[in-house]
């Protein structure tokens, strides 16, 4: 999922329909700060909301995740299929049951699902995109919610991973270790936009998802963190 992208998006659509940023951030309950980080490519709506969106603006929400337009060239093609379908639907009604049948089954493919954590320690926005080929994974705004104590640290890694059974792979990493950098100052620079993953989310069990967090201060002492996720409900 291109952030950039969908954050031109929202801008385009505001200001051809000739709202402010607050008058888009009253219509989806959101700060007009944060429709400000959308069009900036600083953060990224809410699945739901973004989905809503583009429902609102007749925009195909599968073309704008996939970051691919559709040729003119092939739009005119598309007309012309449609228009001969139409044609043969005349002759035969039973063509109809068909195009039905084919409708249904493109459209709207992606599903989504909510990330959340269980650690109280914690809070993060995160989803799941998916369709019977594809799963994309996003994750942003991890904020930590236990008591600062202002330690910095010269090197600190998040690591993304897949747990199945005594099995741990990792999906994704971000690593800081320039120095002198809190805990706090690090989830800021955290984001896991991870695209065409090769796992299917059907195959996403309960609490196989998680991250851990590896900070090593000056004196070398090494502080774990486990944030363990979970799926709004269970990919269908």
């Amino acid at each position: 999922m291109d952030q950039e992208k969908i954050g031109n998006f929202i801008k385009e659509i505001r200001k051809k329909n000739n709202l402010t940023q607050k008058d888009l951030a009253d219509k989806y309950n959101v700060t007009f700060q944060a429709v400000s980080k959308w069009e900036n490519g600083k953060n990224m709506p809410d699945i739901s909301i973004l989905k809503e969106i583009c429902k609102d603006y007749n925009k195909d929400i599968n073309e704008l995740l996939n970051d691919k337009k559709i040729p003119k060239k092939y739009k005119s093609k598309i007309i012309f299929m449609i228009i001969a379908l139409l044609i043969i639907v005349i002759i035969s009604l039973g063509v109809i049951n068909f195009i039905k049948k084919d409708a249904k089954d493109n459209s709207d493919n992606f599903q989504f699902k909510t990330i959340k954590t269980t650690c109280d320690n914690f809070e993060l926005s995160g989803s799941i995109a998916y369709d019977s080929s594809k799963t994309s994974i996003y994750i942003s705004n991890i904020t930590y919610c236990g008591k600062d104590n202002g330690t910095k640290y010269k090197e600190i890694e998040c690591v993304f991973y897949e747990v199945d059974g005594l099995t741990k792979r990792q999906i994704d990493s971000y690593k800081y270790d320039d120095g002198d950098i809190t805990l706090e100052e690090f989830l800021k620079k955290v984001k896991f936009n991870v695209d065409h993953y090769s796992n299917s989310c059907k195959m996403y069990k309960e609490n196989a998802l998680s991250l851990e967090i590896k900070a090593t201060d000056k004196e070398n002492q090494t502080t774990f963190y486990s944030i363990p996720l979970v799926l709004e409900e269970n990919c269908k």
